[in-house]
C-alpha cells in the first residue's frame, strides 16, 4: 500500500499565521510517525545532515468551512486508519501548552476553528479526502 502525506491550511489566514500552522503539523506528523522522516546522513567532508521527509508533503488551500466539514468527515469509520494532526485557533492563542490542555477541557469539537490538518494514511483515502484542493501558492 502506497502511503500520502498532505497539510491543508486555510488559506485566508495571514502569511504568519499559514507559516506557523504548516510548521506546527509537519513537527507533530514527524514526530507521530517515523515511517516519514529518513535517517540522518553525511556529506562528502563528513559533516553530519538531519533525516528529512521520505515522500513529498504537499500543502494544500483550503477554507475554514472545509476544514470544518473536513473534521467531522474523518469522524467517519472509513477513515480510522488516517492519521490526523489539527491545528486549531485556540492551540494557536494559547501562550503555554498547560494553558492549551486546561482549555481544552472546557470547549467543544465543534466550537473549535480549525487552522489546518496533517493527514497521513493510505493514498487512495488521503485523494479522496483532498483530491480536489489545489497546492497553496
Amino acid at each position: 500500500m502506497e502511503n500520502k502525506c498532505v497539510i491543508l491550511i486555510d488559506n485566508e489566514l495571514p502569511l504568519g499565521v499559514i507559516a506557523n500552522t504548516a510548521t506546527i503539523l509537519g513537527i507533530t506528523l514527524g514526530r507521530n510517525n517515523d515511517k516519514l522522516v529518513g535517517a540522518n546522513t553525511i556529506d562528502a567532508n563528513n559533516v553530519k545532515h538531519a533525516g528529512i521527509v521520505y515522500i513529498p508533503v504537499p500543502i494544500l488551500k483550503s477554507t475554514k468551512e472545509k476544514l470544518q466539514e473536513l473534521r467531522r468527515t474523518l469522524t467517519q469509520e472509513k477513515y480510522n486508519d488516517v492519521e490526523v494532526v489539527e491545528f486549531t485557533d485556540l492551540a494557536q492563542q494559547c501562550k503555554t501548552y498547560e494553558d492549551y490542555i486546561k482549555k481544552s477541557k472546557k470547549i467543544t469539537t465543534d466550537d473549535l476553528t480549525y487552522l489546518g490538518f496533517g493527514l497521513y494514511g493510505s493514498k487512495k483515502e488521503i485523494n479522496k479526502l483532498t483530491g480536489s484542493l489545489p497546492l497553496l501558492r
